[in-house]
């Protein structure tokens, strides 16, 4: 759905400082449990807010997917400049993901799950590229009112969307890393999906 997806003419926005200061994504992503031969995605990759330090703490491979274009663009140009590469870029929405099945060991899914058509259709292709025993974490905005983000109806409340990630063959933990604006849920696929 158009209306609901982030400018790529925004883009800086997504990468400034304060918003770094604010989440802190190699702090979130501990929760990942990474190991330098993990293999992970970053679903809604965006300008590289959080693929950056994913790619820099594994070996393995780095897909970045974004539904658009130019956002991967975006991306490329700051991994450069950082000095990142191995990343895999692939332009996807995330209800029909170009991977094999069972093909990554981590997920990581930040402030995009509030922008698909079908939530669920994307946890299933989520559960699908995961292996069993492998991490899925989801990031996204609170169902309250902020100055930034989406607006309210298109928030998820973190309990109910725990529910469906588990309805899906995961076991989940809700944390409130920012809890006036934030939610993450770190998932572990069940080895019987």
């Amino acid at each position: 759905m158009e209306n609901k997806r982030f400018d790529p003419k925004n883009s800086d926005k997504l990468m400034n400082q304060a918003r770094r200061d604010r989440l802190q994504p190699e702090k979130i992503m501990q929760h990942l449990d990474l190991k330098t031969e993990d293999n992970a995605v970053d679903l809604g990759a965006g300008p590289g807010l959080f693929t950056i330090p994913l790619a820099k703490q594994i070996n393995g491979e780095v897909y970045a997917v974004d539904v658009e274009p130019a956002m991967l663009e975006k991306l490329k140009t700051n991994a450069e400049q950082e000095g990142v590469h191995g990343i895999t870029y692939i332009t996807s929405d995330l209800e029909t993901l170009p991977l094999s099945d069972q093909s990554v060991t981590k997920v990581l899914n930040t402030f995009v799950i509030h922008e698909v058509d079908s939530a669920e259709n994307a946890i299933r292709e989520m559960n699908r590229i995961l292996e069993p025993g492998g991490i899925l974490l989801l990031v996204d905005w609170a169902r309250i009112e902020t100055e930034s983000g989406p607006p309210l109806e298109q928030r998820f409340e973190a309990d109910d969307m725990a529910e469906r990630i588990q309805k899906n063959g995961f076991e989940t933990e809700v944390m409130r890393p920012n809890p006036d604006e934030n939610f993450a849920i770190k998932a572990v696929k069940t080895a019987s999906c």
